[in-house]
């Protein structure tokens, strides 16, 4: 090889690096302005029947819509859901970190998934130190996709789509889907993160996992049921959407590949709503963005409305079930609609967890909500003929006004624990954790 091929290859060689390099920053960059997603929603204080209907779980604490990648450490660690970190307080333990820093994963491959969620969340908050970096998604070092949380793996393996063996929609689709899906925390195994897909993941199958080995998350206080908690099950409805089916994935919404100012092709890491990538991804499909968005906020709006007509009658069913533990009724006479309630609620929740049910899949959504309104009904009918032959009085619904009074209502002394939050942040966090614990000025 003479001089002058030498140098042309070195140069190649340069170059590529130097435009490597380049994609690293601009991923840096977006990853960095994933903090202007900074706006939120009380959940609970715009639909305060939500505190009733999640009574007995931290979720009646509080409830927020979810902030751009940034924020993640800062806000798991703020909730009240979190407590002050100590599980003798009934608080949860390291798992809750799981998916909110590459700190969980280098922790869990150091101590073993028993061993990482066997600490308590704050013995485990010194590697919180970077909120979704880049080794959450990517195998160290590189821009391969991985995915490095052994839960995840084993959840699809359980559905029969092994990461390895997927294409690059598919996986970058299951990177998201490490958190982006819902779960539970393992009893029989220190609490560990499980994703219940061993019958399948719709939700009628990890119902059928949940019954079968009779799990449930809390128990209503008012009602007695047992129930189990969905959480943001978005690659679950994604998967079987009309967009899964043409291998359209996540990434492909809200990471669109993008051109920067010098030329250069990057995948933008500031997650955002499709709409922005109209243009770009959606319009080899949909033939106008203004019919989509029209299209998508009637799924909204049809949604929402459902939504609440459901509420309404869990908020209900859960009072009268109330009323018939107080006039004598045994779990054998109640069982039955419990379980109704118990059913009709984990299919609501599978709908209303989700960050855009209206969007990955409108449909599934709908129908769940459907089958949710006559699970509720029918416990219902059951609990009122109980109620007649017991000879109950007519029962008084609440109206829940507003988040406080619907706490107050479940019992929840919140000034009490505002105040022990903030002791345990001013006394512990800002003095002994990781920066990310109260602020977003983080590098990856």
């Amino acid at each position: 090889m003479n001089t002058t091929s030498i140098f042309l290859l070195g140069l190649i060689s340069f170059s590529a690096m130097a435009n490597d390099n380049n994609r690293v920053e601009l991923a840096r960059q977006g990853w960095k302005a994933t903090a202007e997603s900074n706006q939120r929603v009380d959940l609970l204080e715009e639909r305060p029947d939500l505190v009733l209907l999640y009574a007995g779980s931290p979720y009646a604490k509080e409830y927020n819509s979810p902030r751009g990648h940034q924020f993640a450490i800062m806000d798991v660690t703020n909730v009240l859901r979190t407590g002050s970190g100590s599980k003798a307080q009934g608080d949860p333990g390291a798992s809750c970190w799981s998916c909110k820093a590459p700190g969980a994963v280098h922790l869990t491959q150091t101590l073993g998934e028993q061993g990482f969620a066997s600490k308590t969340f704050a013995e485990a908050a010194y590697a919180m130190d970077v909120s979704v970096g880049c080794d959450d998604c990517h195998q160290q070092g590189t821009a391969a996709l991985d995915l490095p949380r052994v839960h995840a793996k084993n959840a699809m393996n359980k559905i029969h789509m092994p990461f390895e063996k997927q294409t690059l929609a598919v996986k970058s689709s299951q990177v998201c889907g490490q958190c982006h899906v819902t779960y539970y925390f393992q009893p029989e195994k220190s609490n560990a993160v499980n994703i219940p897909w061993i019958f399948g993941n719709d939700a009628d199958n990890i119902e059928k996992y949940y019954d079968t080995r009779r799990f449930f998350d809390f128990v209503h206080p008012i009602s007695g049921v047992p129930l189990a908690k969905a959480r943001h099950p978005e690659f679950e409805q994604w998967s079987r959407s009309i967009h899964a089916q043409s291998e359209i994935g996540c990434v492909d919404c809200h990471m669109a590949e993008t051109t920067s100012k010098d030329g250069n092709s990057f995948t933008s890491h500031k997650i955002t709503s499709s709409f922005n990538n109209f243009d770009t991804k959606c319009s080899g499909c949909h033939e106008s963005a203004a019919d989509l968005n029209k299209q998508i906020a009637s799924n909204k709006r049809e949604l929402d409305n459902k939504r609440t007509v459901v509420e309404k009658l869990l908020v209900k069913a859960h009072i009268e079930a109330g009323a018939a533990w107080d006039h004598g009724q045994k779990w054998s006479d109640l069982e039955s609609a419990l379980m109704d309630i118990r059913h009709a609620q984990w299919r609501w929740d599978y709908v209303v967890s989700s960050h855009g049910s209206h969007a990955h899949n409108s449909k599934e959504a709908m129908q769940l909500l459907d089958v949710a309104q006559n699970q509720v009904v029918m416990a219902r009918a059951k609990l009122a003929k109980i109620l007649k032959n017991a000879n109950a009085a007519e029962i008084n619904y609440p109206v829940l006004k507003s988040k406080a009074e619907a706490q107050a209502f479940v019992e929840l002394n919140m000034e009490q624990l505002k105040a022990e939050k903030q002791q345990f942040l001013q006394d512990v966090v800002k003095k002994n954790w990781p920066s990310a614990s109260y602020t977003i000025d983080q590098t990856p």
